[in-house]
């Protein structure tokens, strides 16, 4: 992720680049797979505030480091403002874990676990297979399908309600005899 690629005042991130660490070549910079991948995401008010505060002290970072600096545009570089590798990335992030009390897990866990939030919060399905950038609702579905188990109770609560409830209103009658 780039800062160009940032808008903190329109809260968006656009997903417009991925890249990967291939031997022999070293970090290679491509576009998403697919027209899903590349995607604007809305940020959240904490998400922006956390970017503003990240970007003060990595122009920080970057007066200590000088002239070992290699401007990139990375908004999450290492210390010179290159690439993490992965063992170093993994490193801080476990480190991280342990520090805020929570239980270990692997990076690619933190997309699961957004979405599944997004979908306990009830946000639907469609949005969250856009954030993801999912090509078909279809994936988001088979992997996230299970995270409702309450949805057709729910659904049979909404018909009942939809159909004035006449079981609830008899036991609220019977009550009262």
């Amino acid at each position: 992720m780039r800062w160009e690629d940032v808008d903190l005042e329109g809260r968006v991130l656009q997903v417009r680049h991925t890249v990967d660490y291939i031997k022999g070549q070293g970090w290679v910079e491509s576009e998403p797979k697919t027209k899903s991948g590349r995607r604007s995401i809305r940020l959240t008010h904490i998400a922006v505030d956390a970017l503003k505060e990240h970007r003060i002290s990595q122009l920080e970072t970057r007066l200590k480091a000088g002239m070992a600096w290699k401007e990139q545009g990375l908004v999450f570089p290492n210390r010179n403002g290159g690439y993490f590798r992965r063992p170093r990335l993994y490193a801080i992030f476990k480190k991280l874990l342990q520090e805020a009390g929570l239980p270990d897990m692997h990076f690619h866990d933190l997309r699961h676990n957004a979405a599944t939030i997004l979908l306990t919060m009830g946000v639907s399905m469609k949005a969250v297979q856009e954030i993801l950038g999912h090509g078909s609702i279809v994936t988001t579905m088979n992997i996230y399908g299970h995270v409702l188990p309450s949805t057709h109770q729910e659904a049979m609560d909404e018909m009942d309600d939809w159909f004035g409830n006449k079981k609830k209103e008899e036991n609220s009658s019977s009550e009262k005899d």
